[in-house]
């Protein structure tokens, strides 16, 4: 099981806002007011440099383990299925043509289901990820 999310660091810059950086993502950076701001600007920082990498084809890394001083920063529901969807066929070294063949459905909706921009319905990526020996979980927990 992965859970999606990233560890960053949250460290205060000469005027006190906590400034966020993603050891993972090296352009991936931010800051807030505060920690209840700067955690919120972090998982929209995220999502966009995880949409940026999708949809320009570029490495999307695994997260790597969170080290001393490190907040786990969660990937946002809107693009978390679609890097779980890209990873999976990444390990099952499976294309879009093969995919959409396992689906029965045409190569463009392989490649909108991993456009960041198009709104993919959550059935039609719970199916890939069927096809590809996946299965995606949702989990609520209580906030920190």
């Amino acid at each position: 099981m992965v859970q999606i999310g990233y560890p960053a660091t949250f460290r205060p810059d000469a005027d006190g806002r906590p400034v966020v950086r993603f050891p993972d993502l090296r352009e991936a950076a931010t800051d807030g007011k505060d920690m209840v701001e700067a955690l919120a600007e972090a998982v929209d920082c995220l999502g966009s440099a995880l949409a940026h990498r999708l949809a320009n084809k570029e490495e999307v890394p695994y997260p790597s383990k969170p080290k001393r001083g490190h907040r786990l920063v969660p990937v946002p529901l809107w693009i978390a299925p679609k890097i779980a969807l890209h990873w999976s066929m990444k390990e099952a070294g499976v294309n879009r043509v093969e995919l959409a063949r396992r689906l029965g459905v045409r190569e463009t909706v392989v490649r909108r289901m991993l456009n960041p921009d198009h709104a993919t319905r959550s059935e039609k990526i719970q199916a890939a990820l069927e096809i590809l020996g996946k299965r995606l979980l949702v989990v609520v927990e209580d906030a920190a």
